[in-house]
């Protein structure tokens, strides 16, 4: 999108949004602007970012979705949830966004007849939705795997002759190995060809090895609020922003978008009708890559992303905020303290739970209490839990503790 059309397209979502959602409403009364003082995107900047933290507040303090919902509840076809506790509305398969989202499902490589697995999680999160729908508008037969069982999402792609796949990178690694201890050749005994990846850092080597096998892979950076913001298609961590919706990187102390080649928060503006979100902060940082600089369309622009604002922690896709790991193990009063290591020794993150507890060995019985406590609460199955004397962990600690190596 030209930058005279995206300034178009702004101007007219903050007058909509300013009318139609009194969250917006209030955020631009408290710093005395009119709706008319945004009309560039060069204007936004004197709108401090909306955190998730402040989203999660505003929800806390006005249910159900804190005065910024621009539509009657009843509008809204799908609610999903996200850890803080964040609620976040779906766009209607009618919206002007789908089209949208199509067109980035054949950017992926997708096209009418092809059959894809789809094993990103349907429940409570957004992911396996966005994709689904998108890819049964462009003509696509979908394979709802979600979080099924490998065995099974192995069967249905050999059976159903499945083309494509979307889900995390290490995900679809872990079938080509278990259908190669099958005694499976997976060029040989499946057609699927193209994959779309997601939910988690790709690197170089895992892409070289996927694309070993014959892969044309795509890597897609999103977040729940906004679907699909960029798209990576060769060797590397760069990935090119899409054309819409607006997305800027700026630092995360003055709000002021940054330079080429620097760090900073990334941070978008859609322009839905239903959740218009204006300068929402994503939490994800990113070095800027533009190759001309105040000239480059959007599209022509490219980030590097590099780890997260704030302690969410996203893990096989799923973002893990300690404030779910503490309610997970406030429902078992014999746990004092816990922290959780995250690593990621084989291509696969690796999930430790560290619990205090009064003799420092707990049980088994315990251990199976914490970690289904832990899976219903974070929508994570964690690895083990190590149980540790009292005064063991470091409060000054975070309570995920990512300590992976990309």
């Amino acid at each position: 999108m030209s930058l005279h059309l995206f300034d178009n397209a702004l101007a007219e979502i903050v007058t909509y949004a300013y009318a139609q959602s009194p969250a917006f409403k209030q955020r631009l009364d408290k710093l005395g602007l009119h709706p008319e003082a945004i009309q560039t995107a060069a204007d936004l900047a004197q709108i401090p970012v909306l955190t998730k933290d402040d989203a999660v507040a505003l929800q806390q303090a006005s249910p159900p979705l804190g005065g910024m919902l621009a539509v009657p509840l009843e509008q809204v076809s799908h609610i999903f949830l996200s850890p803080g506790p964040l609620y976040e509305p779906a766009p209607n398969p009618d919206d002007p966004e789908w089209t949208w989202a199509v067109e980035v499902m054949r950017q992926c490589g997708f096209a009418p007849g092809d059959v894809v697995l789809m094993s990103l999680s349907y429940h409570l999160v957004p992911a396996g939705y966005l994709f689904d729908t998108a890819l049964v508008k462009l003509g696509c037969t979908v394979l709802p795997a979600g979080t099924s069982s490998s065995d099974l999402q192995l069967k249905l792609a050999r059976e159903l002759g499945a083309t494509g796949y979307i889900g995390t990178p290490s995900y679809l690694m872990g079938l080509i190995q278990k259908a190669e201890e099958m005694g499976l050749d997976w060029q040989h005994d499946f057609k699927l060809r193209k994959a779309t990846v997601s939910a988690e850092p790709l690197s170089p080597a895992l892409r070289a090895r996927l694309e070993g096998y014959g892969l044309a892979v795509t890597n897609a950076y999103g977040t729940a609020e906004f679907g699909i913001l960029a798209l990576g298609k060769t060797a590397g961590m760069m990935m090119q922003l899409l054309d819409m919706p607006l997305i800027q990187i700026v630092d995360p102390d003055t709000g002021q978008e940054v330079g080429s080649g620097e760090v900073g928060e990334v941070v978008v503006t859609n322009f839905s009708r239903i959740y218009p979100l204006i300068r929402y902060g994503t939490g994800d940082m990113a070095i800027n890559v533009d190759p001309n600089p105040g000239q480059s369309r959007q599209g022509e622009r490219s980030i590097i992303l590099v780890g997260r604002r704030g302690e969410a922690v996203k893990v096989r896709g799923m973002f893990v905020h300690p404030n779910q790991v503490r309610f997970a193990a406030a429902s078992i009063p014999s746990i004092r303290a816990t922290q959780v290591i995250i690593t990621r020794p084989e291509l696969r993150d690796d999930v430790t739970i560290r619990a205090e507890v009064d003799d420092g060995q707990g049980s088994d019985a315990l251990a199976q209490q914490l970690l289904g406590a832990f899976q219903a609460a974070c929508r994570v199955k964690a690895d083990r839990v190590q149980f540790l004397p009292p005064g063991t962990i470091d409060p000054q600690e975070p309570g995920v503790y990512d300590q992976r190596q990309w």
